[in-house]
């Protein structure tokens, strides 16, 4: 098809032809489509999607391989794409689609220099980052999503990821910090639709694409983590059709579900009590190799410690997320979190 030629420089789609130019610098390409939607590929692993007539005035931002082994996501969004460009569903709402960072995707790891999800919020300006590969990303990033909302009323977006460890919450989403901020309901739907019933506050404003979206954008905007880390073509993509629908419903503006509570009153809220920091060469981590996200420990147990500090879980039980003890002196080792009432906008 001559759409596919246009945009993907003769790739069979938009995943492999990220895959094949990853870290080339390609001139930007665009194709209008029979019902006048154009879909502009505005550098490598980036699609701006604009409707002839957009139903609602907001926009969508939806990112994935932020980290590359995380494959599950990028697939999920290339099947979109294709639909979209096979006319199996119509486009309504101007969204830009995001592939974090190619160049990791084509290595099969988490990053090639630097952890891109650590690099936003200007923090690739900074030593050790500044001049890498995922610095230069992050800052290009930034200055796309910054040009695509600056004249919308509102911003959404939601950057897709998998984790490296099993979770006994199989999918869960983290709401970054803004003070005084709400979730609203119809991102409380939105998540139920997608299989997510979990999710959790974060406590601080951080370095997160999602956190930089959320503070600097005013974006409604979620980390979403929907399974485990698997291989491109390893991933049972029928374990993400939740995800897969929700995206497509809001892109082609199609009911997801009313804004009453559904499944919204499964949903089990978390915050965060204790972001816990690889202190240097006494730091000690009592937390085993290979647990599992949402591991409940009692209260009184150490989790960590170090010449200073020792950090025993409080007069509740708390559970662990993303612990990693593998990250360099002030990166973060892991979450401790507890359940929380869920506060509504």
């Amino acid at each position: 098809m001559s759409w596919y030629d246009d945009l993907f420089e003769g790739e069979t789609d938009w995943l492999a032809h990220t895959l094949a130019f990853a870290g080339q610098v390609t001139q930007p390409a665009s194709v209008v489509m029979a019902d006048g939607t154009r879909i502009e590929r505005s550098g490598i692993g980036v699609l701006r999607l604009t409707p002839a007539q957009p139903e609602i005035d907001e926009r969508l931002i939806v990112s994935a391989g932020v980290h590359g082994n995380e494959t599950a996501p990028i697939e999920v969004l290339n099947r979109l794409v294709n639909g979209l460009l096979s006319g199996e569903w119509a486009l309504r709402q101007e969204a830009l689609l995001i592939l974090g960072n190619p160049c990791a995707m084509v290595a099969g790891s988490r990053f090639v220099e630097h952890n891109l999800n650590r690099l936003f919020s200007g923090a690739h300006q900074k030593a050790p980052y500044a001049g890498s590969e995922e610095a230069r990303r992050a800052a290009w990033l930034e200055s796309l999503c910054r040009e695509f909302s600056e004249p919308a009323v509102a911003v959404v977006h939601y950057d897709l990821h998998t984790a490296i460890r099993p979770s006994k919450r199989e999918k869960f989403a983290l709401y970054p910090f803004v003070p005084g901020r709400k979730v609203p309901n119809r991102q409380l739907a939105f998540l139920a639709e997608s299989d997510v019933a979990t999710l959790l506050l974060q406590h601080q404003a951080g370095t997160t694409f999602a956190s930089f979206s959320s503070t600097e954008l005013g974006a409604e905007s979620f980390t979403i983590e929907l399974g485990q880390v698997r291989p491109f073509g390893q991933n049972d993509l029928t374990r993400f059709a939740g995800i897969e629908a929700s995206l497509k419903a809001l892109l082609s503006q199609q009911p997801i579900v009313t804004e009453s509570d559904g499944g919204m009153a499964d949903m089990a809220v978390f915050e965060v009590v204790e972001e816990i920091i690889n202190t240097g060469d006494s730091f000690r981590f009592h937390v085993p190799d290979d647990v599992a996200n949402f591991t409940e420990y009692p209260p009184g147990k150490v989790i960590w410690e170090d010449d200073t500090r020792c950090y025993r879980v409080g007069d509740q039980a708390e559970a662990i997320v993303f612990p990693n003890p593998n990250v360099p002196v002030g990166q973060r080792v892991g979450l401790m979190v507890r359940r929380t009432p869920l506060l509504r906008d």
